[in-house]
């Protein structure tokens, strides 16, 4: 099955699957069918194979720790089991939980989220979170009147799915052009935005352009709430590791020949925001201070995994 594998790294990488909650299900999915599919019975090449596995995956999405905390929670049994039925059978369990409670914290997130938004409210959403739209969707569901911008969030104008889904949800949805945040956000009350990563200080790592929201939402005193499923912190930067900001391909931004060879082009995915500029992270277990990541971190995962 590393067909299923490589074709899920592949989709992740062309961006086919986006967002961080949708790409952390999409690699857990893909080692339980993988497990499910394995053809011999020697726990030797099993785990080898699955460690490459692994390794395909997370590479098709450095910087977002979802898929990384996806894979460590869908093997880490794996590779301390003492026969091929038992790690295999910890991957097929430990990946299926994993989606699973990925999808609930959604939900949760959705509840506890919407609660900040209120009748006659003003929104605004960047790029196509999952967790964020979760927060929007309810708030209508539950009938509120309210609007919201979505930016076009440049170059894959992920805001295009975004207000697609708004508006067949019933949401007032307006698309806005990235550098018409400053303008609109004087009128806004509360900017949504969901994570790739989040580090153990609070900073948050997300799509490119999500920084400017959050100063201008700062100059405007517009409140800046990002939702995030605990499984987007990363506990690697408590041991100082730094987050990865990757840089895609110049044809994403213009075209070949579009403009003389001589000029470079810089085109990062993500960008970084400062806790400081954070008024709430939302997460399943309720609304926490950037502050309490850490505290967050070492309650679900222990504080053995923060040791070298």
């Amino acid at each position: 099955m590393e067909d299923t594998v490589a074709v899920t790294a592949h989709r992740i990488r062309t961006m086919e699957v986006r967002g961080a909650g949708r790409i952390a299900r999409a690699g857990a999915d893909a080692l339980r069918d993988f497990a499910t599919a394995y053809s011999s019975t020697e726990l030797e090449p099993f785990l080898d194979d699955l460690k490459k596995a692994s390794e395909t995956l997370l590479a098709s999405r450095p910087t977002a720790v979802s898929l990384w905390n996806a894979v460590h929670a869908s093997t880490k049994a794996a590779f301390g089991a003492s026969s091929f039925d038992e790690a295999r059978d910890s991957v097929i369990r430990d990946a299926t939980d994993f989606s699973e409670r990925s999808s609930k914290a959604v939900d949760a997130i959705a509840r506890i989220g919407a609660k900040r938004i209120s009748d006659g409210d003003v929104v605004m959403t960047h790029c196509n979170s999952s967790a964020a739209l979760g927060v929007i969707k309810e708030a209508h569901r539950q009938g509120k009147d309210f609007k919201v911008f979505a930016t076009e969030s440049r170059p894959w104008r992920q805001g295009i799915f975004t207000v697609r889904e708004l508006a067949e949800a019933g949401v007032d949805v307006t698309l806005i052009i990235d550098s018409a945040v400053r303008t609109v956000m004087r009128d806004v009350d509360e900017v949504f935005v969901g994570a790739d990563t989040v580090t153990s200080h609070g900073a948050l790592v997300n799509k490119v352009g999500t920084s400017q929201l959050a100063l201008a939402a700062h100059e405007a005193r517009s409140r800046f709430y990002v939702c995030s499923e605990t499984y987007k912190f990363s506990p690697m930067t408590v041991l100082g590791d730094m987050v990865t900001i990757e840089e895609r391909d110049v044809s994403e931004v213009v075209a070949p020949g579009e403009i003389p060879d001589s000029v470079k082009v810089y085109n990062p995915v993500f960008d970084s925001t400062p806790a400081r500029y954070i008024d709430a992270i939302i997460t399943e277990v309720g609304m926490i201070s950037p502050g309490s990541v850490y505290d967050i971190m070492v309650r679900q995962l222990g504080d053995g995994i923060f040791k070298e």
